[in-house]
């Protein structure tokens, strides 16, 4: 993978966690800081399954690129099975500007203010941000080069700090390790990988009781 990730947050305690889970990792960019001064090709933002962007972290980037950008949100979601987004997926959409020229939507939570503590929600989330990032860059090759990227599940969702920057390192190891054409792909990969963790540590996998697959977190 070649996108260039930047790991930003306003929480100094998720910072501090990725610096212990990212510290073998000098390519990889930590920064305690707004995801808007964040320059980069793409924002990730956690929306919802519907992709109403009026909490946390979504209603600051659609105060800042506008309404539009949820609009274009909601029609690409309108596109999927069910007309949500499921945690595994995510979507791309232009923002109309220069920096980010993209925003990626990609939910850890299935309603507003759920809790998604005990779930792997944050890997596969993180996961399909980057997933979606390369199957852009297939199609429109140099399209993202850079992509910002916060504590997805640890705010709203209530993910601890900790292991939130764990399941995000997974991520990102294993999009680095291989490539995958579609979501699906992507997703029983990371499955198979973190099978183990999640019956060691008594987390689910979305789609699972404790995580429903259509997942979503506001910061």
């Amino acid at each position: 993978m070649s996108v260039q990730v930047r790991l930003v947050d306003i929480n100094p305690a998720m910072v501090e966690a990725w610096r212990s889970s990212f510290d073998d990792l000098p390519g990889v960019q930590i920064i305690q800081g707004s995801m808007l001064e964040q320059m980069v090709s793409a924002w990730v933002s956690p929306t919802n399954a519907r992709g109403v962007m009026d909490g946390g972290l979504d209603l600051v980037i659609k105060k800042h690129l506008g309404a539009a950008v949820e609009k274009r949100v909601q029609a690409e979601i309108a596109r999927e099975p069910n007309a949500t987004l499921s945690v595994g997926r995510a979507v791309v959409v232009p923002t109309g500007r220069q920096t980010p020229r993209y925003l990626i939507s990609a939910p850890t939570m299935g309603t507003p203010q759920e809790d998604v503590s005990g779930t792997l929600n944050p890997a596969f989330a993180c996961a399909a941000a980057l997933q979606a990032a390369a199957m852009l860059n297939a199609r429109e090759p140099g399209a993202i080069t850079s992509l910002a990227l916060p504590g997805l599940g640890a705010a709203t969702g209530g993910v601890p700090v900790d292991i939130c920057a764990d399941m995000m390192r997974a991520a990102y190891d294993l999009l680095q390790e291989e490539q995958f054409e579609t979501f699906d792909e992507m997703r029983a990969a990371l499955t198979a990988q973190l099978a183990h963790s999640a019956a060691m540590l008594g987390l689910s996998m979305p789609g699972s009781d404790k995580g429903n697959d259509f997942d979503e977190d506001s910061e």
